[in-house]
């Protein structure tokens, strides 16, 4: 490499400012005159040569000045050859005592050699490393074998700095400017991880070189620091050329440690390469034109099928260093793909690929294969990939340049590599067969944000006012991240950070101060603790329904919409909710999408015969649920009369009766269910009561007003008092919180929903009569012959068809409160105390102390129920325990009734149950359901199907 050094100086003398030690050099003298002379120092062979320059001008007044004029060239002339020497940017900079010197990169043109072109295309692949990819030794050695794994004939490999270095380099020019003297220790603590990566990864001529160059450019930070800390300010070109020293020291590493494995490399400084122009707002536009033509020339001087070039940092179109601004290094790829018109960008970093949601807020997270350059865009123009996907993948402005060429870009992870990642590209056109996807590819949350409302009656019709309120929220710098205007210009809202809310409504007020006096604006008002939710997918322009779904899910998972807005793309939906319901949000829009699984939160209340029973069927069912339906039921907590269990992600259903022994607590209602409702990653939480406690019953308003769903086979909340029953169905028609509750008059069976399909298309009740009761009907389907009453219902209490006292069955109030339910279900206002019960229990009997004294003197009465017997049987007929809705004279009755032989109700054994429906279209006929109507197993089951019709609801694929 060919070096010269020229100075400018007040004086005839010439000055040598620096040289670099390389291989033989000759010393000639090129030129002089009184104020400039050039040296040089050339090779022995002539070459493709760069020449470093060295200008020194005065530093007057604590002011550096840049005599830095248009880009040129020198023809010089020699007794040896003709060249010319074209300057090509500035490099770096060094302090002198009274002067500031400015270093210009030259290179020297042998014309008779042929131009070397630069081949584009398919041949060429890109890939940027971040800084933790290269974070370490051992990670750059990973990084060096991915590159050389990599079969593309061409490789340009963008790199960041090591990981936390930029946030140094930061660190020095804050350190610099507040006088702390602590700068010069945390230079030499960047020096010294540099030098420690390096000894770890080099050695010999390679190493000797690396740290001379490191060795030199931390003598030069130190200089202008020292520059920095005199003057207590740093220009804007000052602190993007200290940065970006980063990305120059972990370029020339990797590119060593590559040709240590066997490839030929060049290591690229883009300052020299990538040119751009400020644009304000603190980002920069590249110049593709010049930007081109100087990658052309440098490939001329440096041709190499495998490339390793800085990240972040460039120049101006006066050659002055400046950077891609924070995380510019993909910024960097995807410009170096475009000039390139590369095969592909590759953006290693240290996560699988682009997830559906941020994976630390839904668990169930998918890895999405494919993203289109539209959904990717407007996923990054959200925000950035941070709050979507839980770690920094991908730079908002990464995406135009390549999507001019239509280059992939892939998302992969240099800690996984047999992850696939993610492909961002141009969608396939449709095909028939094509594998069906939900129109919404992910969801993003931005938290801590601050609504603003700017509202009154004079803002309608007046030009002028939009702008006049976003500039001056411009002129604090505050972000605005969501707009929603109403059509009748009523009212304004917008998003900001909430950490620059109180400047803008301060603004604004300042800025509205005569119209709000004047009443023509009536408040600026700040809703604070916010967070907004994005859906996005670029199918979603050309699908009906997506935000009727989205809103929905956000409804049944109770969650309030603050405000709406949405492109006219309609690749993006964006609404704002508070804070505290983001986490619930988030998950129920994901599972509804059917990008996971519709997770529900479960407390069990009850784990008795029935309550045990559920349990063990939700265990056995649970893994067929997830794979094959989609739902994941959670059981967050058991609770008894006396203890409790709770869990935070789901008890173990295989040992729930060993946990409640072993790490049960004492049992607290209240606490329970804050307990399963307020995990937040679980946006739906239901309540299953499985006992028949009119305490418990009582919380049901409770808990759906909570936005609570619950499940019962309790008959007390639906039989009560009829104005809190009134209240309970009227809230629950209210909301989109659920209230099921089949198990509660046919156990297993279909009552309340073929009751509820049969109003809903419009058919008139005239008649329910059926046998309710498992329990009786067993009784006397049994009853017959000879035998004793008494013997029946031992037998039924043996079988474990009875409650523990059989007196509760045999009283009729059990069969008394499904008809209640029935005939409220079916629009009759009755109260329990309006319906006439046939006791069953014989007078004497009915204060007897317990169950056992009960069944001892029971036989005594037998001759009283056989008389009732043999009546029937003389006339032909059968004894059943009915209970009746009677719709046209509106009035109910629970009594032992006779029935013909050929009667359906006649038919019946075992416990089962029989419900006959008549109504205007079943008049002649009535419509009868029939089954088992006792038992755990069958009431268990019909509680589980209320869950499934739930999660069903709730958006689990029915």
């Amino acid at each position: 490499m060919a070096l010269c050094a020229a100075s400018i100086s007040h004086n005839k003398t010439s000055r040598i400012l620096s040289s670099s030690k390389s291989n033989t050099f000759y010393q000639k003298k090129i030129s002089a005159s009184p104020h400039f002379s050039l040296l040089s120092l050339t090779p022995p062979r002539p070459s493709l040569s760069r020449f470093h320059f060295y200008f020194c001008v005065p530093f007057i007044s604590g002011v550096v000045l840049f005599p830095i004029g248009e880009e040129g060239s020198l023809a010089l002339c020699t007794a040896m050859s003709r060249v010319r020497l074209k300057l090509i940017g500035m490099m770096g900079l060094y302090g002198i005592p009274g002067y500031m010197a400015f270093r210009v990169l030259a290179v020297l043109l042998d014309e008779s050699k042929e131009k070397i072109l630069l081949p584009k295309g398919d041949m060429w692949s890109v890939h940027k490393f971040g800084g933790t990819c290269v974070g370490s030794s051992e990670r750059i050695q990973n990084v060096a074998q991915v590159i050389v794994q990599d079969s593309s004939e061409g490789k340009l490999v963008v790199v960041s700095a090591m990981s936390k270095v930029t946030d140094m380099m930061y660190d020095l020019i804050n350190k610099a400017q507040a006088r702390d003297d602590s700068y010069v220790s945390a230079v030499d603590a960047v020096f010294e991880k540099h030098k420690l990566t390096a000894m770890d990864l080099l050695d010999g001529d390679d190493l000797a070189s690396f740290l001379s160059r490191l060795h030199h450019d931390i003598n030069n930070l130190k200089a202008m620091l020292r520059a920095i800390y005199i003057a207590g300010h740093a220009t804007e070109s000052f602190s993007d050329f200290i940065v970006g020293h980063g990305e120059l020291w972990s370029a020339q590493m990797l590119s060593y440690v590559v040709r240590k494995n066997g490839l030929d490399c060049e290591w690229m400084d883009t300052r020299e390469v990538l040119i751009v122009n400020p644009s304000g707002s603190n980002q920069v536009d590249p110049d593709f034109a010049e930007s081109e033509k100087r990658l052309e020339e440098w490939f001329s001087r440096h041709p190499s099928k495998t490339i390793v070039a800085t990240g972040f940092i460039a120049s101006t179109q006066q050659n002055i260093p400046t950077t891609l601004k924070r995380d510019g290094s993909d910024f960097s790829a995807a410009i170096m793909g475009s000039l390139l018109r590369a095969r592909q960008v590759t953006i290693w970093t240290d996560v699988d690929g682009v997830y559906s949601a941020d994976p630390r807020k839904v668990s169930e997270a998918v890895i999405l294969r494919t993203l289109s350059y539209q959904e990717a865009w407007e996923m990054v123009n959200f925000t950035t990939l941070l709050s979507y996907f839980g770690a920094n993948v991908l730079h908002p402005r990464t995406i135009m340049p390549v999507m001019r060429y239509d280059i992939p870009i892939m998302i992969r992870n240099v800690f996984n590599l047999s992850a696939p990642g993610t492909m961002i590209c141009r969608p396939a056109e449709n095909e028939d067969g094509q594998k069906l996807e939900s129109p919404v590819r992910g969801f993003a949350t931005i938290d801590n944000v601050a609504l603003v409302n700017v509202e009154g009656t004079g803002m309608a019709g007046v030009p002028g006012t939009a702008s006049a309120i976003f500039g001056a929220v411009k002129d604090v710098g505050a972000n605005v991240i969501v707009i929603s205007q109403a059509s009748s210009e009523h009212s304004v809202c917008f998003a900001v950070p909430e950490k620059e809310v109180a400047a803008v409504a301060e603004a604004l007020k300042s800025r509205f101060s005569e119209a709000l006096n004047a009443g023509r604006l009536s408040q600026v008002a700040i809703i604070p603790n916010c967070s907004i939710l994005a859906a996005v997918g670029q199918k979603m322009a050309s699908t009906y329904g997506v935000s009727a779904t989205l809103f929905n899910a956000l409804a049944k998972a109770n969650i309030n919409v603050r405000a709406i807005a949405q492109g006219c793309s309609e690749y993006n939906v964006t609404v704002v909710i508070k804070r505290e319901d983001c986490i619930r949000a988030l998950r129920a829009v994901h599972s509804r999408f059917y990008l996971s699984k519709t997770t529900i939160a479960m407390g069990i209340i009850g784990p008795g015969l029935i309550g045990a029973t559920l349990l063990d069927q939700l265990r056995d069912q649970a893994a067929v649920l997830k794979e094959d339906f989609n739902i994941d039921l959670r059981v967050m907590g058991i609770i008894g009369s006396r203890t409790m269990l709770l869990n935070d992600v789901g008890i173990d259903l295989s040992r729930w009766k060993e946990l409640v022994k072993d790490k049960g607590e004492v049992a607290d209602l209240e606490k329970f269910r804050q307990h399963v409702h307020e995990n937040h990653f679980f946006p739906n939480t239901v309540l299953v009561d499985c006992t028949a406690d009119s305490n418990v019953a009582s919380c049901y308003h409770d808990w759906l007003r909570r936005g609570i769903h619950v499940i019962t086979p309790n008959k007390k909340a639906n039989s009560g008092p009829l104005d809190q029953y009134l209240k309970l169905r009227a809230l629950q028609r209210q909301s989109y919180t659920h209230y099921f509750y089949e198990a509660t008059v046919g156990a297993g069976l279909p009552i309340i929903s073929t009751l509820r399909g049969l109003l809903e298309t419009g058919d008139k009740i005239q008649r329910i009569e059926g046998i309710f009761s498992g329990t009786l009907s067993y009784i006397f389907n049994n009853f017959k012959g000879t035998r004793a009453f008494s013997n029946v219902v031992e037998e039924a209490k043996q079988a474990g068809y009875t409650e523990p006292d059989p007196r509760d069955d045999l009283s009729g109030t059990d069969v008394a409160r499904k008809v209640i339910i029935l005939a409220r279900e079916s629009g009759l206002k009755l109260d329990l105390s309006d319906i006439p019960v046939q006791n069953l229990v014989p007078e004497p009997l009915r204060a007897c102390a317990s169950a056992e004294e009960f069944m001892q003197q029971l036989p005594q009465f037998d001759n009283e129920m056989a008389r009732a017997r043999q009546e029937a049987e003389d006339a032909g007929d059968v004894l059943r325990y009915v209970g009746v809705v009677d719709a046209v004279s509106r009035e109910g009755r629970v009594e032992l009734r006779r029935y013909k032989k050929d009667h359906p109700f006649a038919q019946l054994s075992g416990s089962d149950n029989i419900i006959a429906f008549t109504t205007t279209r079943y008049k002649e006929q009535p419509l009868i359901v029939r089954g088992p109507g006792a038992g755990a197993q069958v009431t268990a089951g019909g509680i589980f199907s209320d869950i499934l019709r739930l999660a069903s609801y709730l958006g689990a694929p029915s």
